[in-house]
Formats: C-alpha cells, sequence, structure tokens
C-alpha cells in the first residue's frame, strides 16, 4: 500500500530535505523511523526537495509499505521517534498510482524579510535581516512582471540541470508586514534557487539600483550573469502544495491554465 505523509519542519538544523553521504537530513530522518520498522531501507519520494536552511509549513513525501498500520498509528510512530523540528501533520493511504512529486501541480513559497536598526538574534535562521528602507511599491511592480508563462534561465542557479527552464507563475506579490515584508509566489513548478534569485533581484529593485521594467528584458536574455545575486535561505519558507487541480483553481480562477509536469523538476 502507498501512504501518504503530510509534514512541517524548520530547516534551520537541516542540510536540506534530500538525503546526503554526511550530514542531518529530513529524508534522513524519516528514512530511519521505517527502517528500523520494517527491517529493511524504505525510500521515501518528496513533492519538493528543499536546500539547506529552508523550512515548510508543508511538504509531502509518499512511501510504499506492507505494514498494516492505520494513519493514525503512522502518524503517532513517527511524531514520537522525530526530533522537535520536524512534525507529521496528516498521514493518509493513497492510491498506489499516486506520485508525490508528479502528480504535484504547483507550489507556494512565502520569503519573509524583517527590517531593523539591528539584528535580532531572536529571528536568526527564520527571517532575512535588511537593514535598508526599501520601495515595496516598485518591488511589487516587478514582482508582477514574473507572472504567467516564462522561461526563468536568467533567475536560477547556473547549477540547474533540467531540459526545460519554463515556468508558469499564477502569484507574484510582495506584502508589507508589521516587521518588513514577505514575498509569496506560486507556481506550476521553481528551478534550483530560482525565488531566492527573484528575491534578491526584488531587493536590488527596492534599493533603487534595479527597475521594475528590466524584467522583461532580463527574462529575454536568459543570462544568469545578468542577475548574479542570490538571497540566503533562512527566510524561505515552502508553504502550501498543490496535490489538486480544484486547489488552484479555488485560489486562482477558473481561467488558470494547469501545467502539469510530468518531467523531473528542481527545487
Amino acid at each position: 500500500m502507498r501512504i501518504l505523509v503530510n509534514i512541517s519542519y524548520q530547516g534551520s538544523q537541516f542540510l536540506g530535505f534530500q538525503i546526503q553521504q554526511q550530514g542531518r537530513t529530513v529524508q534522513q530522518q524519516f528514512e530511519k523511523i521505517l527502517k528500523r520498522m520494517h527491517r529493511r531501507h524504505v525510500r521515501i519520494h518528496p513533492s519538493s526537495r528543499t536546500d539547506r536552511g529552508v523550512h515548510a509549513y508543508e511538504q509531502y513525501f509518499h512511501f510504499d509499505t506492507e505494514l498494516n498500520i492505520a494513519p493514525q498509528q503512522w502518524k503517532y510512530a513517527m511524531n514520537s521517534a522525530l526530533p522537535d523540528d520536524i512534525y507529521v501533520k496528516e498521514v493518509q493511504q493513497v492510491d498506489e498510482e499516486f506520485h508525490c512529486r508528479y502528480d504535484c501541480v504547483g507550489k507556494r513559497y512565502r520569503y519573509k524579510v524583517y527590517q531593523a536598526e539591528h539584528r535580532n538574534p531572536f529571528e536568526s535562521g527564520l527571517k532575512t535581516f535588511i537593514k535598508d528602507e526599501l520601495d515595496l511599491g516598485k518591488m511589487n511592480k516587478a514582482a508582477r512582471h514574473f507572472i504567467g508563462t516564462h522561461d526563468f534561465t536568467g533567475f536560477c542557479s547556473q547549477k540547474t540541470e533540467v531540459e526545460s527552464k519554463e515556468r508558469t507563475l499564477y502569484q507574484s506579490e510582495i506584502v508589507k508586514t508589521a516587521e518588513g515584508f514577505d514575498y509569496i509566489v506560486t507556481g506550476s513548478g521553481f528551478l534550483y534557487n530560482m525565488v531566492r534569485v527573484l528575491v534578491a533581484f526584488l531587493i536590488e529593485v527596492g534599493k533603487g539600483k534595479r527597475q521594475p521594467d528590466e524584467v522583461p528584458t532580463l527574462l529575454k536574455e536568459k543570462n544568469r550573469n545578468n542577475v548574479p545575486f542570490t538571497a540566503p535561505a533562512e527566510g524561505l519558507y515552502l508553504e502550501k502544495i498543490y496535490l489538486a487541480p480544484e486547489e488552484l483553481i479555488n485560489d486562482f480562477g477558473n481561467d488558470i491554465k494547469i501545467h502539469y509536469k510530468k518531467s523531473l523538476q528542481n527545487d
């Protein structure tokens, strides 16, 4: 049977989601528990692979098992063995044709920034600190240029190795908060470091070093050297995974173009 797990985690002390030869990862924590329960290695398959220091309010993975355990018992068993910076929110049995990654139709990220005279140690690892005053109006104008279907070659890591770098963004906006601002972006999928590069560019716009109307040209040029900065990982949160088209339609309307991605994507 195939089991779907909905989790959240605070990413400060993880090297990312994906298992590595050395270092603490989210995948490692779960596969260690499942190995103990099954007495063999059990691989988990996530909807997204967050990088070092990135957090998740909502993340999904699935795994296959022969154990006849009720969803609530799976949840209890995992949470009893997990460290304090990971929590299992929900467990359910799904159809064996379901695949967490390939059936994902969209994702939403939130990037959190606080602005103050000096750093706040209690925000360390949870939000990004910027001392400068920023023009949020210009940042929002620039952010809206990213909505739609574009080739984001110029706004992702040069290490990105995928056949197509075309992605569709349904939402891209700056939201003012009591402490600074959040950047919220929802799309069909995201390339390696894409959200952090978008944030870094928007911050440059806010500082007056770049202009909103540069975005269409930068997208067409597809040159990462023209957008050289990447925002820190600590302010980035995977906020929502869309596993059904209806969820996207509810959030963005009936005229939305749903892009089912059946090829591997870097996040």
